[in-house]
Parts: structure tokens; sequence; C-alpha cells
């Protein structure tokens, strides 16, 4: 039997070609970039589009850097320079503190991505945190510059800190039924929103879904505009 030559492509493969040339053109390119962290760590993380106005994608306990693929590709789409981070611990990102999950200086991961940016010709940069990350995100902010953090989405999260020293716009995106063994998200999540300066917004949603499982559920679609609207808002 003589061996086929791997230039003769089946028809199948002649088929799908011309989609996947255009997927190729028409997809941001990716990049995988590392930095370190103001004590010592090292956080790592895929770059995404281009743009003066950047987004940091922070994600929750349950997920890593690679799941926010989508929402990362439906805000280059918007115009944003994406980055999504793996938190020390996760991922190839280390540092300090990383083996007490529950007292980790996590934001000092959000923030070198926020400084990342800026060094690196961002004009403004936002945050999208999930759950943990969502709350890393927040203290960051407190944590910050003035100036340094335009605008940060919860996604069932707060800060940890006093949310009235938030520096950032701040958007919270919770579902109604939304729970852990303690019981609901909500009032407390509610409470740190009322603490938190202007101008803010608490969007609440129906289902349970809890932070990044927003978008497994059906309303994917809503909290993704919503997220793009405040963004994008002058």
């Amino acid at each position: 039997m003589s061996a086929e030559r791997p230039y003769n492509l089946p028809m199948w493969a002649l088929r799908i070609l011309p989609l996947a040339l255009a997927f190729t053109i028409v997809a941001p390119a990716q990049q995988s970039v590392s930095f370190a962290a103001d004590d010592g760590g090292e956080v790592c993380a895929d770059l995404y589009g281009q743009g003066r106005n950047a987004v940091v994608l922070a994600h929750g306990g349950r997920f890593n850097k690679e799941s926010w693929r989508d929402q990362a590709l439906s805000l280059t789409s918007a115009g944003f320079r994406v980055m999504a981070i793996d938190f020390r611990g996760f991922g190839c990102s280390k540092g300090p503190g990383q083996e007490d999950f529950d007292n980790a200086p996590f934001e000092k991961d959000v923030l070198a991505a926020v400084r990342y940016l800026k060094t690196h010709g961002a004009k403004t940069v936002s945050v999208v945190g999930g759950s943990f990350g969502g709350a890393a995100a927040g203290d960051a902010s407190i944590k910050s510059a003035p100036g340094e953090i335009d605008r940060i989405v919860f996604l069932g999260a707060a800060p940890n800190l006093p949310a009235d020293g938030l520096k950032s716009r701040a958007l919270f995106i919770i579902a109604r039924e939304d729970s852990n063994g303690s019981g609901l998200r909500l009032p407390g999540i509610k409470a740190q929103y009322e603490r938190a300066p202007q101008p803010k917004q608490l969007i609440v949603l129906d289902g349970s879904a809890h932070a990044q499982f927003l978008f497994q559920s059906d309303q994917n679609t809503r909290v993704m505009q919503e997220i793009v609207r405040f963004l994008s808002a002058p």
C-alpha cells in the first residue's frame, strides 16, 4: 500500500479550510506575557486585541485565565485591549502567600496587571472580576492611586475591605439566588454596594448562577451587554 502524501488533503479538510482561514483572519491575536508584582510574585497573563482602553479579567476560584476567552473576544470586538490573568497559585503564576488562599494578597496581582497595561500604552484600565477575583479587584482599587483603576465590574462579588474606600466606578452584578454554605450572597454584596461611593450600579438577575457561571446561563447575553455598556459609557 502506498503512503498518502501529506499535501493530498481529504475533501472534508478542503471544505473546512476556508472557514479556518477566515477565523484566523478575524480572530484577535493572543499573546502570552508575564510580569512581576510588587512583592516579587510573578503573574502570567494572556493579552488580546489592541486599543488605548484596557480591561483586566480576574477569574474566580474554579476558573483560570483561559476561561475568559469568549468574553475577551467580545471585549476586543468592542474596541478594548484585554488581559486575562492567572492569580498566584493558578497556572504559572506564583507569589508569596499563595498557600494561604483566604489571606493571599491577590490584589497585588490585579495591580501588577493594571500597571503593566499602563506602562504599555493603555490610557485607562478597568477590571472585571468574578467571585474572589472581584473581591481582589475591589481591594486593588481601594489600595490603588486615584485614577489607576477606572472602573470595576463585580460578578457575584464585593471588596473584602470596606467598599467606601473604592476609587473606581463600580457595577455590581449578582443573581438573586446566588448562595454558598452561609446562605444568599446578595445581602452581603448589597451592604457593600450601599457603602460604595458614586457612581455605582447594582443589577440583580433572576437565577442562582454565581459569578463566571453567569456566562453559562441564560443570562449570558444580558451580562455581556451590561459589561460592555458600563465599560464604554463616557
